[in-house]
């Protein structure tokens, strides 16, 4: 399948439900377009990064369990999921695996092109989903999303980003972070702490939205009912 445009992706994407700004799915497009090989994105939902994503890119793996018990979640989000990639036109790029990460993980044995990364949030299975970058080969790209808006994944981020000898920090648009699989200087893991500050205005902001107080989280900028991302 040709690749699509930005333009023809987000007017199907938009039209999904998710946390993805069109400014993070023009990342993802720009990403993908340039990526040799598989593209595995790694937490689906209802498919608004997944449209983008194969939009773009010879051969997506998504890998979601999509459990029922998450808050945003319910027993009819997979079907949902084909739908939306039927509608966009998309769905013979994609190969969905309704599986854990770590289970596809333990089994892969080819390397990939492209890793986005938007699974659960806790520190730990972020790391596990990180694991996957070990199949990346030198000068690829990888994506975390929400990596300066949850605690979970901006611990596991800073884990792989300070400690990582092959994971260097290019720069965010929102939340979501962009890496490349190359040597980080000095320079690329003081760059990625510099962006802490950011990451706490966003955890007074998602606390001022559960107390309710909407009003003082838009004089710190924030816009809507969602946690920032």
């Amino acid at each position: 399948m040709p690749t699509r445009s930005f333009d023809h992706a987000w007017k199907h994407a938009r039209t999904i439900s998710g946390w993805l700004t069109e400014a993070q799915a023009q990342v993802l497009h720009d990403e993908a377009s340039r990526a040799c090989g598989i593209v595995v994105e790694i937490g689906s939902h209802l498919g608004r990064s997944t449209v983008v994503l194969a939009s773009a890119a010879e051969r997506v793996v998504a890998i979601d369990p999509f459990p029922s018990d998450w808050r945003y979640g319910d027993h009819g989000t997979a079907a949902s999921f084909r739908h939306n990639l039927l509608a966009a036109d998309v769905a013979g790029v994609v190969t969905l695996l309704e599986e854990h990460s770590t289970d596809v993980l333990a089994r892969w044995d080819q390397e990939i092109g492209l890793l986005y990364v938007d699974g659960k949030h806790d520190v730990v299975s972020c790391l596990r989903d990180l694991g996957w970058t070990r199949w990346l080969p030198d000068g690829a790209s990888f994506l975390v999303h929400d990596a300066f808006s949850s605690v979970g994944v901006t611990l596991a981020m800073l884990v792989v980003g300070v400690t990582s000898r092959r994971s260097r920090f290019l720069g965010r648009t929102g939340s979501l972070a962009l890496f490349e699989r190359a040597s980080p200087s000095p320079a690329d893991r003081l760059r990625l702490l510099a962006q802490l500050p950011w990451f706490g205005r966003n955890l007074v902001v998602k606390v001022l939205l559960r107390l309710r107080l909407g009003a003082v989280a838009r004089l710190m900028g924030h816009i809507g009912r969602a946690d920032p991302y």
